[in-house]
């Protein structure tokens, strides 16, 4: 197979997760006989300093030319301290979602019992949670037109939904379901919100056209409280954009460390694969990064955008043996990990290549 992959490391750590995203893709390139070519691109705060704009039509061009994209993290301080700035590394992603059509954000929460003690939730509690989030990317307040009045007194964001857009992420929620325990959530807040009402009303439409999966509604504030409560309790779960945003953050905690998700965001084309944690400007260049999620956005490219299921789980099985070994970075270790066990972002790197078998 012969694929062409745009890495984008972005701001931060994302610099140094996504060399090893890269690396254990041409692991698997050597020992499964595929030819994976790469090419490098800029994006947010990076592509700001460079050439003052956080998507460059240059680094578009190349993503729209690229069969997958490996992305790393985005995000400054200076803008956090800064609501006021015009021009945000934010708008890249937004605007890469865009025009790539990337509807749907897929954010699985596979839990490694090696790392029951990393999460904050008692392990009996989150012992066999497995948890396929379908967040849409495109709608919502984060696209809607946003005003603020000239005495800086009010400010609002539209919220809005389009029909379909709401049918297209939830078949793919749906399909999903019927490959996995044909159990799917639906989250939103019909109770008060117009948006909400008609996204409801979608799901429920679109869940007549499978009628072998279990299809359940919840409010946001519930679903927030099960979820920590009975993380179990939920197979793949399908909700709004900022919902969506707020409880894939929620869950990282029963993974131990936003250090250790993945994520894909797809749509009928180019597929966009990343960690969920940001740039961690505070942990950059000093090799204290966890690699892993990058690792296993890696494996989600391999599976969803290559259809290379084998590979993909040698990837999954290198960080699981890894994990089996021993090994940890400081943000999933603990009080019983042994001090010579504590690795950096590279020396975790070259120990997951160690197991791609």
């Amino acid at each position: 197979m012969k694929k062409n992959i745009l890495i984008i490391p972005g701001d931060g750590i994302g610099q140094e997760v996504t060399t090893w995203g890269k690396k254990v893709l041409e692991k698997i390139g050597e020992n499964y006989g595929h030819e994976f070519s790469f090419d490098e691109a800029i994006m947010g705060h990076t592509a700001i300093e460079a050439t003052g704009n956080p998507l460059p039509d240059e680094t578009l061009e190349k993503a729209k030319a690229s069969d997958a994209i490996l992305f790393g993290a985005i995000g400054h301080i200076k803008y956090d301290n800064d609501p006021s700035a015009k021009v945000r590394p934010e708008q890249g992603l937004l605007k890469i979602r865009k025009e790539l059509g990337l509807y749907a954000n897929l954010r699985p929460i596979l839990l490694f019992d090696e790392l029951l003690d990393a999460s904050s939730l008692k392990p009996e509690i989150l012992r066999g949670t497995d948890i396929l989030f379908f967040r849409e990317l495109t709608g919502d307040v984060y696209f809607g037109e946003k005003n603020r009045n000239e005495d800086n007194t009010f400010a609002s964001d539209l919220m809005n939904y389009h029909r379909y857009e709401v049918e297209r992420i939830a078949r793919k929620a749906f399909d999903a379901a019927r490959t996995r325990n044909k159990r799917l959530c639906s989250v939103d807040k019909a109770n008060v919100l117009e948006t909400s009402r008609l996204w409801r009303e979608v799901v429920q439409e679109i869940a007549k056209e499978y009628p072998d999966v279990e299809t359940e509604h919840m409010f946001i504030d519930n679903a927030a409280m099960q979820l920590v409560k009975n993380p179990k309790k939920f197979d793949v779960v399908l909700t709004a954009n900022l919902f969506g945003d707020i409880l894939t953050d929620e869950a990282s905690q029963i993974a131990g460390s936003m250090g250790m998700l993945a994520s894909a965001s797809v749509g009928d084309g180019t597929g966009f694969f990343e960690p969920i944690h940001g740039s961690a400007h505070d942990i950059a260049g000093q090799n204290k990064a966890n690699p892993l999620a990058s690792i296993l956005s890696a494996a989600l490219m391999l599976d969803i955008s290559f259809g290379l299921q084998a590979e993909a789980k040698a990837v999954t099985n290198a960080v699981a043996e890894t994990l089996k070994a021993g090994w940890r970075t400081g943000d999933i270790a603990n009080a019983n990990t042994e001090a010579s066990k504590i690795l950096g972002t590279q020396e975790m790197g070259e120990k997951v290549l160690e197991f791609v078998r």
